[in-house]
């Protein structure tokens, strides 16, 4: 019956051990799923930037355009 009390000892260290394992796995699942979604996030950004770049050469092309055809109006009647 001496032994009994060190077992318990034992046995709740080991507990304390699993549970603090489990928590550390589950903190780093928590820290896996957060990069691949930033993964994901900057592939979709990278497929979308020459996109980005087309979008805003036809904004500028618009704009050069509007602008010009205001000049042609303002100095040829």
């Amino acid at each position: 019956m001496a032994g009994a009390p060190s077992c318990e000892i034992d046995m709740a260290e080991q507990v304390a051990r699993i549970l603090r394992s489990i928590e550390e796995s589950q903190t780093f699942s928590a820290e896996q799923r957060k990069l691949t979604a930033e993964a994901a996030k900057l592939d979709r950004d990278r497929a979308l930037a020459p996109w980005q770049i087309v979008a805003a050469s036809v904004a500028a092309t618009a704009a050069l355009i509007a602008g010009t055809a205001a000049v042609v109006k303002l100095f040829l009647p």
